[in-house]
């Protein structure tokens, strides 16, 4: 079991960030730990900056746990760039945090005679070395790419860093009985037309608890997702069985702004409450599968190839830039694979 750790600010308080791949068990030990959150917006657990943690995890003392004075100047510069092009806080926030990480390991060099050769020694001597996730290591590729455009007589040739090469894992998909087990689990009407919400329309956690009564459209049965991922506006068909439990889940809470709110009217729902409500879900229809909400987006991706809707019509419905990133469905669609008999049968 790998991880690394370091200080991090969150919300003006020094935390300690524990990264590591997804593995339920290290989850449940960091839960245990007094005061441990998980942050939706670093993608990361954090724990509290105190003297038992620091020896925990191993972390360094202060002084070697920020960036330069010319780093911490830097990397301000490089937030003020990012939102003057409009980028979103979650990933001025992460380009922020892999960046730190990457001028703290070079804090004693002036940060225009960085080269391309450092980026190699940090990709081998702290990302590898600490077994951080390939998707750390390209975070980490993008925001020092990006971050270079915005520095003047750097040495970084951008075009020569690479990104690591990508694990080719296919999507988590559901049955189409194991997912109407899991949308009846609840009789809370609100729980159950999130999760239902989510698998009709193939939404992200984030589009869905940012949707707005306004976003309905009964008359045209379309649902409008505003500022979804990379700011792209969609519609997405809206089921005539999902409209109908909207208006009695309308008719019973009387949203104020947004469609789902928390127990304050105006503030939308929160998304690890929701990653519980489908938790409980598992739990009641006793699905050992560690299902995400995710998971629902893929499978109705997956249901909808397999029932013969064309691969580019689920393109736009999912937002995908790249009909390359649909294809993945076609790789656990089980409809052609099912009916292939194996020679085995014939033996």
């Amino acid at each position: 079991m790998t991880w690394a750790a370091k200080l991090i600010k969150h919300k003006s308080e020094n935390r300690i960030a524990v990264y590591f791949e997804k593995n339920q068990d290290l989850i449940a030990r960091i839960k245990q730990i007094a005061g441990a959150r998980w942050s939706q917006q670093k993608t990361v657990w954090h724990l509290p900056d105190t003297i038992e943690n620091r020896e925990r995890f191993k972390i360094e003392p202060l002084a070697n746990s920020i960036p330069s004075l010319e780093g911490i100047v830097q990397i301000e510069k490089f937030k003020q760039w990012m939102r003057s092009k409009r980028y979103s806080e979650s990933t001025i926030g992460t380009y922020s945090e892999v960046l730190k990480s990457f001028l703290i390991f070079y804090r004693e060099k002036p940060v225009t005679e960085i080269n391309n050769e450092d980026v190699i020694i940090y990709n081998n001597e702290y990302i590898l070395k600490n077994n951080l996730s390939a998707s750390y290591q390209n975070q980490t590729v993008n925001a020092i790419k990006l971050f270079f455009i915005t520095i003047r007589g750097t040495k970084i040739d951008i075009d020569r860093i690479h990104r690591p090469k990508r694990a080719k894992l296919l999507p988590n998909v559901l049955s189409k009985e194991e997912v109407k087990l899991i949308l009846n689990a609840h009789s809370n009407i609100k729980h159950k037309m999130m999760l239902s919400l989510i698998y009709s329309c193939g939404l992200r956690c984030g589009e869905l608890l940012a949707l707005q009564p306004v976003h309905i459209d009964s008359k045209r049965n379309i649902v409008l997702l505003k500022n979804a991922k990379g700011k792209k506006d969609r519609i997405v068909p809206l089921s005539p069985k999902i409209l109908e439990m909207l208006r009695e889940y309308y008719s019973l809470y009387k949203p104020k702004k947004y469609l789902f709110e928390g127990q304050v009217a105006g503030v939308p729902y929160d998304g690890r409450s929701l990653q519980q409500v489908l938790k409980q879900a598992l739990h009641k229809v006793q699905l050992t599968k560690p299902a995400t909400l995710h998971w629902l987006r893929h499978s109705y991706a997956t249901h909808l190839l397999e029932s013969g809707t064309d691969l580019r019509y689920i393109q736009e419905l999912l937002g995908h830039n790249s009909s390359k990133t649909t294809e993945i469905y076609t790789h656990v669609s089980t409809k052609s694979i099912q009916q292939i008999k194996s020679p085995f049968d014939d033996l």
